[in-house]
């Protein structure tokens, strides 16, 4: 096996893991909006304990993608080509999230922010969904024909597998977002996650537990059987844990899961990067689907220098937006007067011979 490619797809593994630790309780979070914020101020409270970094989270779905697409362009062409509508929904989903965070907040009236509230509901879902899916399928198969293209419709794709890693990284994510909320937050909402953390996780870990069995089934080798081991047996800490009220104990615990999970479904599909569903001489490989030497090369190179760099700002990012939130650090909400009407307000206050007009 050549040593580059299989560097390669070890670093777009941890790129993977990296983003499923980081923006799964972020996007566990977004759908805690909707299932677990009873008012206004809990749901400022979940925004207030994501707001400083979750764009800095997505930057590891950017660089997973990215890295793809330089070190494995055939991987990236066959993936991105066989899952364009999943993808496209992931692509709106997360634009409507985004935009929703910025703009909650700009009006004070009860239907504005229950609007945006189901935006960034709703695109966590179907972005969590999403990304499960489709990493379900790069371990599990897709159609691929001789070229690497799809065989089939636009639906080809569909599959239970499909659904098994949508609803895997869904759930996760969810009980994610509840460990992170008792370890960030104070008050009400730390004790209500911690108490529904201890009650779901054993349930909520199922479909990503199958997910990970089912890949072994199909092609697991003895070390990778040993991390689901390690994986079940971090879960159960984390239970622990929990319950016993070390909430930053608990929450490792539970990224450590997520970390063994990607662990034993990646190793367990290498050399294979997407199984073809069709024909097992139709596989792509890290061999055949790899750019070369030079390419691959110089990306290390850019790599050795810049993800140092990355996981070092956002390191200092948690550092410094370490403190616990709770409902006594949130203002009284208030509307948002851009700085253009502003200035117009003034310009006609200052003028009492200009009547303002009725609603001004």
């Amino acid at each position: 096996m050549e040593l580059l490619p299989t560097i390669w797809f070890v670093a777009i593994a941890v790129l993977w893991t990296g983003y499923l630790f980081l923006e799964g309780f972020d996007l566990g979070v977004g759908m805690l909006m909707k299932l677990f914020a009873r008012n206004n101020t809990d749901r400022r409270v979940l925004l207030n304990t994501i707001g400083p970094v979750w764009d800095g989270n997505e930057v590891w779905l950017l660089t997973a993608a990215g890295a793809t697409f330089a070190a494995f362009p055939l991987w990236y062409a066959s993936l991105f080509s066989a899952l364009y509508l999943p993808l496209l929904c992931v692509l709106v989903a997360l634009i409507f999230r985004a935009v929703a965070f910025e703009y909650r907040g700009k009006v004070d009236t009860e239907r504005w922010r229950t609007t945006w509230d189901w935006a960034i509901a709703v695109g966590s879902f179907v972005a969590a969904f999403g990304i499960g899916a489709a990493l379900a399928l790069t371990t599990t198969g897709l159609p691929l024909n001789d070229n690497g293209d799809r065989s089939g419709g636009p639906f080809a794709w569909f599959s239970g597998y499909a659904l098994l890693g949508g609803f895997g990284v869904v759930a996760f994510a969810l009980v994610h977002a509840l460990a992170f909320l008792a370890l960030k937050t104070d008050g009400d909402v730390r004790l209500r996650a911690r108490r529904w953390f201890v009650r779901l996780v054993p349930f909520a870990v199922l479909p990503m537990v199958a997910w990970m069995v089912s890949v072994q089934l199909l092609s697991g080798k003895p070390w990778t059987w040993g991390l689901v081991a390690a994986g079940v047996v971090a879960v159960a800490l984390a239970w622990q844990l929990a319950r016993g009220g070390s909430e930053g104990r608990a929450f490792a615990a539970i990224g450590a899961f997520v970390v063994f999970a990607t662990a034993s479904i990646f190793g367990a599909a290498f050399p294979v990067v997407i199984p073809s569903t069709i024909n097992p001489e139709f596989n792509l490989t890290v061999s055949n689907a790899s750019s070369s030497d030079y390419t691959l090369g110089l990306m290390s190179i850019v790599a050795a220098v810049g993800l140092p760099l990355v996981i070092a700002y956002q390191a200092w990012t948690y550092w410094v937006f370490r403190r616990r939130v709770s409902a006594s650090h949130i203002p009284e909400a208030h509307g948002f007067l851009p700085a253009i009407a502003a200035k117009v307000l003034v310009g006609k206050e200052a003028d009492t011979t200009t009547p303002l007009k009725p609603g001004a």
